[in-house]
């Protein structure tokens, strides 16, 4: 199993495009730490969690 921001989930082999969409989360408007370490957008889809990962999704809100 895998944490996912906290709680453990069931997403161990897939990919964080594939986390962040099954999450509900808008992959414009997010940060995706894998470990400890930011993981680029453009590293998403070939970032392939593994069993024991570490994951944290942090979601930007607007507001004023």
């Amino acid at each position: 199993m895998t944490k996912v921001n906290g709680k453990t989930e069931a997403v161990t082999g897939l990919n964080i495009a594939e986390i962040v969409e099954k999450f509900g989360y808008n992959p414009a408007r997010v940060a995706v730490e894998l470990n400890g370490a930011i993981v680029p957008k453009a590293r998403y889809a070939e970032t392939v969690v593994k069993e024991n990962d570490t994951l944290e999704v942090v979601s930007f809100v607007g507001g004023g």
